[in-house]
């Protein structure tokens, strides 16, 4: 059944606080306390790390646990994660890009100190929000193509979140130009009003959500009306309810499957091309190529802008070709645009902005296939949805705080030198380029099999099949007068059993 429009838009706007947010932690953090609050790289470091295992370990147990609360003021289960992770980010977010209260001269460490906590907070936050909102996409369809839909405008609107935030900072510079080409503590009001701007529109955004999203109400087996089966329906009863007793998908069960770490391969390598190109794209502009301090907001703006345009076309390129060339498609653009990248110098600088489009376009191309990879592992088992995005963030945000510490610690100064230039122009180009790699051998695993396909004890599925038939229709035979010496009835002795195949023929039909 097709959703309504209404319900599609607000159900795509649930996640644009998370992306607001998100465009100026992995964009602007770095290049905030580098640059203009001028803190230790391998502080800087520290803090971003921090917050992805802080994200990391709160994903999966948030996502374990949204599959088992029920959820309070009747919002449901996932709202209510979602609600409680949207007030987390709106109290703590703010503090990450203003002064130090009452500290503003002190040293590092001590700074550091006092901005962990909010780092914590917020990643909480943002991992309740990511989790819920993802989680509820098995569960408002079961139609594939309005799941890729939904992921497609889930990420049109991500990428509206990030073109919004890059476009008003570029105002911001615009509007309250210091004179310089470089960044420097006088930009900090830039970043102050920049964080005030994006949390407001992101609560807008989010009570659009709350009040257009209608979460479904589970059903339990006892609340489910009693039913009335004709023999003929009878038999096909029987197994569709051995299937689904055998298909529940528990914590245990998810572990066991090899397709769960397959697809959480291809997203975690997907979320770090995405995530450290986004990081570091800024800094390799201003340092490694010697732009102005406006670029910073205008190459993530042609980034996104080429995302968002590409987004539009997932839906139907993934019904022409399928998801894996989808994504082969989008690994082989993302791998281009690195090498680009690698090759361009100061007197080339201009082709920057042409390799930046072939990088949102291979990132969106990426991102959107992995997520819709990943809702068609989950299939029907909504039961544990949560789980299985809690599982794949948990990947994702590891993964990136390891690489951005390991970038940080081997960076060759303190603030800036001539090292610089080249090691930014290495960062960019090599570490997204070869998570792209890692994701096509992934991919390439993954090629023979059928995505979503249980690997599930087929032999024991037919027992319990021909077990369940054998005890019902010896039950009706046992109980229609069979050895009654009326000449009309069956000429079969209730002695007899029905003829039923043999558990070992069973076995060589299943193999």
């Amino acid at each position: 059944m097709a959703l309504k429009k209404v319900q599609r838009f607000t159900y795509s706007v649930g996640h644009v606080l998370n992306d607001l947010c998100a465009s100026m932690w992995f964009s602007y953090l770095l290049i905030f306390f580098h640059q203009v609050k001028l803190f230790n790289n391998g502080l800087a470091g520290n803090l971003m790390l921090i917050g992805q295992i802080s994200d990391a370990v709160c994903t999966p147990f948030i996502g374990f646990e949204s599959d088992r609360t029920s959820g309070i003021l009747g919002l449901g289960k996932r709202k209510t994660w979602h609600l409680t992770g949207t007030l987390s980010v709106l109290i703590s977010f703010p503090f990450l890009f203003n002064k130090c209260i009452t500290c503003e001269n002190s040293p590092d460490w001590a700074q550091f100190a006092y901005y962990a906590p909010f780092v914590v907070i917020f990643q909480f936050g943002w991992a309740a929000t990511q989790i819920s909102h993802l989680s509820l996409i098995p569960e408002l369809t079961s139609d594939e193509g309005e799941r890729v839909g939904l992921n497609s405008l889930r990420y049109a609107f991500t990428v509206l979140s990030n073109l919004a935030v890059y476009l008003i900072f570029w105002l911001l510079f615009e509007l309250h130009d210091s004179g310089s080409s470089k960044l420097s503590i006088a930009d900090a009001p830039k970043f102050q009003k920049l964080v005030f701007i994006v949390i407001s529109i992101g609560a807008v955004f989010s009570f659009i959500f709350h009040v257009g999203v209608k979460e479904k109400k589970p059903v339990s087996l006892d609340e489910r009306p009693p039913t009335t089966l004709s023999d003929s329906e009878a038999g096909s009863s029987i197994e569709e309810s051995v299937i689904s007793k055998v298909n529940r998908m528990y914590v245990t069960c998810w572990l066991k499957e090899p397709q769960f770490y397959q697809i959480g391969g291809i997203y975690m390598c997907t979320r770090l091309f995405v995530n450290v190109s986004q990081v570091y794209l800024p800094q390799y502009c201003v340092e490694s190529l010697k732009l102005n301090k406006k670029i910073i907001a205008i190459i993530p703006l042609v980034v996104f802008s080429s995302g968002f345009v590409t987004s539009f076309v997932m839906r139907p390129l993934n019904r022409k070709i399928g998801r894996k060339a989808t994504y082969f498609v989008g690994v082989i653009i993302g791998i281009s645009a690195c090498v680009w990248l690698y090759f361009i110098n100061k007197s080339t600088a201009d082709q920057v902005y042409g390799a930046a489009v072939l990088l949102g376009v291979g990132g969106s191309t990426m991102l959107v296939t992995s997520l819709a990879m990943t809702a068609d592992l989950i299939a029907q088992n909504t039961e544990s949805g949560a789980f299985v995005y809690g599982a794949m963030s948990f990947t994702d945000k590891l993964s990136n705080g390891i690489a951005i510490e390991i970038i940080q610690q081997f960076h060759p100064c303190v603030n800036c030198c001539p090292a610089c230039v080249p090691y930014y122009r290495t960062v960019i180009s090599t570490i997204p380029g070869s998570c792209a790699i890692v994701g096509l051998v992934f991919l390439l695993i993954l090629l023979p099999q059928t995505i979503g396909k249980r690997r599930k004890d087929v032999v024991k599925l037919m027992k319990d099949v021909v077990a369940t038939s054998n005890e019902i229709t010896n039950e009706r035979i046992n109980t229609s007068g069979y050895d009654s010496d009326d000449e009309n009835s069956p000429l079969l002795s209730k002695n007899k059993s029905i003829n039923t195949p043999p558990i070992d023929q069973v076995e060589r039909n299943a193999g």
